[in-house]
């Protein structure tokens, strides 16, 4: 499989990915964006180290550590990526619309390639591994959930015609979770057509990059 599906080695243990994290976190100002998504994704990081521990925990992680990585060095994120760095200091995006682009380039993209990643280093099919992606979406709920209730304005201050309220409310997270298996599935279905393979990765890539630029678009106060 080509660049965009190779395996990218993350963290051990959810210890040493917490670690990283508040590594991170301690050197990005409060309002950056992805300050933000990383705030939320310790948080919910640090929870999750009292769930039992799955074998897509490393290649998950490492998949946003390594994008992290590449926008530091000056490289070329994966284009899933791309807006939460280009946009992260924009006055007019909202807080809760960065997490859910961070969220969202997590789940739709990394989360099918970290798939493809554990099969490959544990010599499996994907249907070994459904039980842990399942596992995984604790997680991830987790993760949902602290977007909405540490970023999103309370009742009194969100109104019906507040265009958050329209993103938050076409986002679901079963349905991503849903999408990045049949990904996965689909990428392991085509790991002897390395060409169709890296097509398709790249092409997953672009889709997940447009709907989190679309996600970012600056909204009045």
């Amino acid at each position: 499989m080509g660049q965009s599906a190779q395996l990218t080695h993350g963290p051990d243990t959810v210890d040493a990915l917490v670690a990283r994290m508040r590594h991170l976190a301690a050197g990005l100002p409060e309002r950056d964006g992805v300050a933000v998504f990383q705030r939320v994704y310790l948080a919910a990081a640090e929870a999750a180290g009292r769930w039992p521990a799955t074998t897509l925990d490393a290649p998950f992680a490492g998949r946003y550590l390594a994008a992290v990585d590449a926008a530091a060095e000056g490289r070329r994120p994966p284009a899933c990526w791309r807006p939460l760095f280009q946009f992260r200091r924009h006055p007019g995006v909202r807080p809760a619309q960065f997490a859910l682009a961070g969220v969202h380039a997590h789940i739709g993209y990394d989360l099918a390639l970290a798939v493809v990643d554990a099969c490959r280093a544990a010599r499996c099919e994907p249907a070994e591994l459904e039980g842990e992606f399942d596992r995984l979406g604790d997680f991830l709920l987790s993760l949902e959930e602290r977007v909405r209730e540490d970023l999103v304005p309370g009742p009194e201050l969100l109104h019906i015609t507040d265009p958050l309220t329209h993103l938050l409310g076409s986002w679901d997270l079963e349905r991503a979770r849903e999408a990045s298996w049949s990904a996965a599935r689909a990428l392991w279905a085509l790991r002897r057509l390395p060409d169709m393979a890296e097509e398709f990765g790249r092409r997953l890539d672009a889709a997940i990059g447009f709907d989190c630029r679309m996600m970012l678009t600056p909204l009045p106060g």
